[in-house]
């Protein structure tokens, strides 16, 4: 598919304008890079093919491929500066942990097989082009525009038909299989958190508390005074565990989410802020749950990071819905300097959101104010819960 990007070039017309040298220009390398590609194509599958039979063939095959996708992105660039066609490149294969995984995903590439085709049909049409061109620079100069423009506009359909992506649904799998990683490594983590939580935390009171009940037991008849302060202390114990436990289930989904929406969740999450929060929030119906856990502790995230790293003195929450979309915006007047590429917990937080179909914008120049945005897809609440049986 191309680009809205693409700059089309005016008319063709007796005048020898910079548009027509730059067709004839990539009329003419048509020859040498057609052979180029046409070599590659049939040196790699014929290896890869023809040594199939061995343990080597396959391997050879799927680099072959993996090649070919890089000479696309030559002729890709060649088009662009000289055509000026502007094609989207292919979604990179996702990742694959293991070799026969790498391989299948290699060997299956739909964007890989193309670009072999379009090195082995692009020679006899490099010859015919080359040809044509050089004999109208020498005989039919008057009207070389024309045809100049007759063939490029032949190769230009070529570039968009043979080396673009296949649809959005290619795009959409691709981003779709590297995003449940993402997923499946965020819920990764977020159980070993809970568990360290729980270890380090709850489960330790807990301990110690059973202890000193057992001490106090023993103590009860020989020292009842010992025995009563002692269990005084333990009743502190489970007073602190309870807490930790409660701020442990927050963290998972706070009660108030559930009971009373996003609007009473994040007035007491901007109330737990070090700086003064205004939260608006303007939704004519709650979203899904998933969704609005998500921007629950998306905001969440983004006013720690205030509290931590923007030396603000104030900030702003504000949510609402456009069209299907949730819209989620915090502001600080701190310090700014926030920036996701490096390596902060904003990417981390894009990331999460990406999963979702869901977008993270930074602006967030030095010496503030930052503006941080998140964008996620509007689901309807009914649609998500279960029907009544």
């Amino acid at each position: 598919m191309s680009s809205l990007n693409d700059t089309p070039p005016p008319p063709a017309s007796l005048a020898y304008g910079r548009h027509t040298w730059k067709e004839v220009a990539h009329l003419l390398a048509d020859l040498p890079c057609a052979l180029a590609g046409f070599v590659y194509a049939v040196v790699t599958i014929a290896l890869g093919v023809g040594l199939s039979v061995t343990v080597i063939g396959l391997p050879l095959l799927a680099l072959g491929l993996a090649g070919a996708r890089g000479m696309a992105g030559a002729e890709r660039a060649r088009a662009r500066g000289l055509l000026g066609v502007h094609v989207e490149r292919p979604s990179r294969l996702p990742h694959r942990d293991g070799f026969l995984p790498w391989l299948w995903a290699q060997l299956k590439d739909p964007v890989a097989w193309r670009s072999q085709l379009y090195g082995f049909i692009r020679l006899p049409w490099g010859v015919l082009t080359f040809t044509v061109t050089l004999v109208s620079l020498i005989v039919l100069w008057p009207v070389l525009p024309f045809v100049a423009r007759g063939l490029g506009n032949v190769d230009r359909a070529m570039v968009r038909g043979l080396l673009s992506p296949s649809d959005e649904l290619e795009r959409r799998i691709a981003e779709l299989e590297s995003d449940r990683g993402v997923v499946v490594d965020t819920a990764a983590a977020d159980l070993r958190r809970i568990e360290r939580d729980l270890h380090d935390g709850a489960q330790a009171r807990l301990v110690a508390l059973a202890m000193g009940l057992g001490l106090a037991k023993e103590k009860l008849l020989d020292d009842p005074e010992a025995a009563a302060a002692m269990v005084d202390e333990a009743h502190g114990e489970v007073k602190l565990a309870l807490q930790e436990l409660r701020d442990l289930a927050r963290g998972i989904h706070p009660a108030v989410l559930t009971d009373r929406g996003l609007d009473a969740a994040l007035s007491a999450v901007a109330a737990r802020c070090t700086v003064p929060v205004k939260v608006s929030v303007d939704l004519p119906e709650r979203p899904a749950e998933a969704i609005e856990g998500i921007a629950y502790f998306t905001v969440s995230e983004l006013l720690q990071n205030v509290s931590k790293h923007a030396r603000a003195r104030s900030a702003a929450v504000d949510v609402w819905r456009t069209e299907e979309r949730l819209m989620l915006q915090v502001r600080d007047d701190g310090a700014g300097g926030a920036d996701p590429a490096a390596g902060s917990g904003l990417a981390g937080l894009g990331e999460r959101l990406g999963a979702v179909d869901g977008v993270l914008a930074v602006d967030s120049p030095a010496g503030g104010p930052t503006v941080v945005t998140a964008e996620l897809p509007w689901r309807d609440r009914d649609r998500d819960r279960p029907a009544a049986s």
